[in-house]
Order: structure tokens, then C-alpha cells, then sequence
């Protein structure tokens, strides 16, 4: 059976390599010049199965207004003229309540928790090297009032068997020595022990090698003008430079650009755009760098140690599909890193960075069929594709090759949003 894959990242990758060990022919279409090279490329650097939750929930809009007034902001919203910014922000706020946000936590808890379990099985059998770490994650608060609205995050965490540990500051300063330089700053943490870190770029080139080197076919450089259907079929895609492109079935796995090449065919996805920004650093004293990854519960920075480097990434902008890069832009997650991690890296030779999150209003992404026979969807991971995608590309894989997948499918289709 021959396949195309649309996309290069993570996912799509990912997706290329449960097709082809399963015996299939696959292809990758991407438009940039090799893999990774668009959200995966410098993100925070999580495999985040315990924070695995929606953006929007209860109290998130009240959030979100203070936020926008806060120095150092977690969240910019520039005023665009933008009717599918305005309803997609609709969509976001309408799922601000607590039946929706347990609802659409279910959904993404049912893939990151499979893709716990299918992660370790994919590292062994190809022998990928990528930084990583089993380390976990530490939620840390800098107030008490942070500290204690976090049970509510400890009874999900529970319910959905993730484990976890409540931390004072002398726990906490176990799990991250480097703290204790800093302890006056913060009063607690949770530390979610079955997360791990590492480089999703080295990831994505290392596992598209493997994918290579077991007969899959990249096509680099090429942009995907449309794609071509009959009936209820795809016909094939339409690539500049490389013309028509054919195949059996097709997995769109473009992320936020997913929406360019559907929407023309009658597959109307709300998923949007929202950069992020990250710095890089190399590591200028052992003992003052972090050992894994710290996520600052005040300006929602994750600061995550990759082997000889930090990795400093956050921030939410709602700009459409803006990538520049500002001399200020990266400004805030610069001051986290250096708040609590001071001397720990060389911020004088940070290499700066922003991508774009493929954001759904639900915060799950869109997987599975779609209302053409041979046309799938990979698509609309947020800021968890990394964390999610050896479990959706398995399961992908396994619906487009006419397998039973090991996960229900149901709330993570494109029928959830209607017609």
C-alpha cells in the first residue's frame, strides 16, 4: 500500500515510521529543505504526559486578562482583522468551563498516556540518541495561592492514575539543586515523575534517518498547492516543483498549516497558529543549570537541561502566521532563566527562536478519518505534539492500514466540530 505523509515534523515522521514497519510504501511531503525544521525545530524540549491539559478552562479568561497586563506576560493578542482569529478565540472561551475542560482532558490524557507506553518500545527498537532524560517535570509556585490551586491539577492528575509528588521548597531543591540559590523566590512545587526531556529536533532527524534507511521516500523543498479529490477520494497532491504526487491513501500532518490545504476541499479545521518563542544556551556552570525541566507557574516558561544546553521556551502570541523574531520578542523567558538558573547558562550566546503551535479550541487534536475514504488527519497537537506523537502516529497508522487501533477514536475525529 503506498502512502503520502504531508509534513516533516515530529508527527509526521513519526507517523512514516509506524507505516513503513508495518510494510507500507511511504512518501513525505514537506516544504522545507529536511525534517523538523518548522514547530519541532526548538521547542521546550517536554515529553509532558502529566501536564497533558487544555488551555482552556475554567478561570482562564479572567487569566488571561490579567495576564495581558502583567511586565513579563505569558500571553500577547495582537488586534488582527481576522474573522477566523476572532471565532476561533470564540471557540476557545465557549470551552472555558469545567464539564468541557474534563471532557477535552480525557481525550488528550486517552493519547499522551498511550504515547507514554508506545515511546519507550519506539527508543529501543531504533536506539535514538536525543538528550533525553527520565527526570520528570517540576510545576514550580512562586506564591502560595499557586501552590494551593494546584490540588485541583493533583486530583486529575490522580484520577488519571499520573503520578506525581507535592514538594516544599527543601523538595524541590532536591529534585533541582541549582535552586537553592533562589529559594526565596519560590514556596513549592509538583513534580511530575513520569515526564521525560530531550531534543525533539535530534529526535525528528535521528527517527527520519531510521525512516530512510527503511524505505521511505522524502521529498524536501516542496509546497503542496492542492490536493485533488474525486468522489468522496483523494486523487493525488499537487506540489510545486515536483507536480502531481499519487499514493493508495494520504496523512495530513502539516500542523498549523493543515487548515491551507483542507479547507479547499470542504474540511473546515479550527486550528490556529499561536507562536511561541524559546531561547537555547549553553551551559556555563554544572552547578548552577538545571537537571531536567522546570516549568515557572507564574509566566508559563519551561526551562528544560539538553544535554551540554538550556532550553528556555514559552510565551503565547496570538498573531496570526507571523514567524518574525523581534530584537525584544524573546525578552521574558530570557528573565525566567536568568531569575532562577542565574549563572547556570551563557544568556551573552542564546540563539533565539519562534514557531508556530497548531491550536485547537479544545486543546485535543484532530486524528483519524475524514468524510473522504482515503484521506487522514494528524494534525492540531498544540504544544504536545512531541509528548503525543509516538501514540497518534501509531494509531494513525494503524486506521490507515485497516488495523484495529489500540485507542478509541471517539471525540478525537474531525466530526466533533460538525460538518
Amino acid at each position: 500500500m503506498k502512502i503520502v505523509v504531508m509534513g516533516a515534523g515530529v508527527v509526521g515522521v513519526t507517523t512514516a515510521w509506524y507505516l513503513v514497519q508495518q510494510g507500507a510504501e511511504v512518501t513525505v511531503v514537506d516544504r522545507q529543505p529536511g525534517p523538523g525544521l518548522e514547530t519541532s525545530y526548538a521547542n521546550a524540549g517536554e515529553l509532558s504526559y502529566g501536564m497533558t491539559s487544555p488551555w482552556a478552562a475554567p478561570g482562564i479568561p479572567m487569566k488571561a486578562l490579567k495576564w495581558l497586563f502583567m511586565k513579563r506576560r505569558p500571553l500577547f493578542i495582537w488586534p488582527l482583522i481576522s474573522p477566523t482569529m476572532w471565532l476561533w478565540g470564540l471557540q476557545m472561551l465557549r470551552n472555558c468551563n469545567e464539564e468541557s475542560y474534563q471532557t477535552n482532558k480525557s481525550r488528550m490524557v486517552r493519547i499522551s498516556s498511550y504515547s507514554r507506553d508506545c515511546f519507550p518500545d519506539l527508543i529501543a527498537e531504533t536506539g535514538i540518541e536525543y538528550d533525553g532524560r527520565a527526570q520528570g517535570t517540576l510545576q514550580l509556585f512562586r506564591t502560595e495561592k499557586q501552590l494551593k490551586a494546584s490540588k485541583a491539577d493533583q486530583d486529575i492528575l490522580a484520577a488519571y492514575d499520573s503520578p506525581f509528588e507535592v514538594l516544599d521548597q527543601e523538595g524541590c531543591i532536591a529534585a533541582e539543586p541549582a535552586l537553592a540559590q533562589v529559594k526565596d523566590k519560590f514556596v513549592g512545587g509538583l513534580r511530575l515523575t513520569a515526564d521525560r526531556t530531550g531534543d525533539c529536533r535530534m529526535f525528528t532527524l535521528a527517527l527520519a534517518e531510521k525512516c530512510a534507511g527503511a524505505g521511505v521516500e522524502f521529498l524536501y523543498g516542496q509546497t503542496i498547492r492542492r490536493i485533488n479529490v474525486d468522489g468522496d477520494r483523494v486523487t493525488g497532491i499537487d506540489c510545486e516543483p515536483a507536480g502531481r504526487i499519487t499514493a493508495d491513501a494520504y496523512v495530513c500532518a502539516m500542523g498549523s498549516f493543515a487548515p491551507r490545504v483542507l479547507t479547499p476541499i470542504g474540511i473546515r479545521l479550527p486550528i490556529y497558529p499561536v507562536k511561541g518563542y524559546s531561547v537555547t544556551i549553553p551551559i556555563a556552570n554544572e552547578d548552577a543549570a538545571p537537571r531536567s525541566t522546570i516549568m515557572d507557574e507564574t509566566h508559563k516558561v519551561a526551562i528544560t537541561r539538553l544535554g551540554d544546553r538550556i532550553r528556555v521556551a514559552g510565551q503565547a502570541e496570538i498573531a496570526g502566521y507571523s514567524n518574525r523574531l523581534g530584537p525584544h520578542a524573546t525578552d521574558t523567558v530570557r528573565y525566567v532563566v536568568n531569575d532562577l538558573f542565574p549563572g547556570g547558562g551563557d544568556l551573552a550566546k542564546a540563539e533565539g527562536w519562534t514557531g508556530l503551535r497548531p491550536m485547537t479550541p479544545d486543546g485535543t487534536p484532530v486524528l483519524g478519518p475524514t468524510h473522504l475514504a482515503n484521506l487522514f488527519l494528524n494534525t492540531g497537537h498544540g504544544t504536545l505534539g512531541w509528548t503525543m506523537s509516538a501514540g497518534s502516529g501509531k494509531a494513525v497508522a494503524d486506521l490507515v492500514l485497516g488495523r484495529k487501533p489500540e485507542i478509541d477514536f471517539e471525540g478525537l475525529t474531525a466530526a466533533r466540530f460538525g460538518k
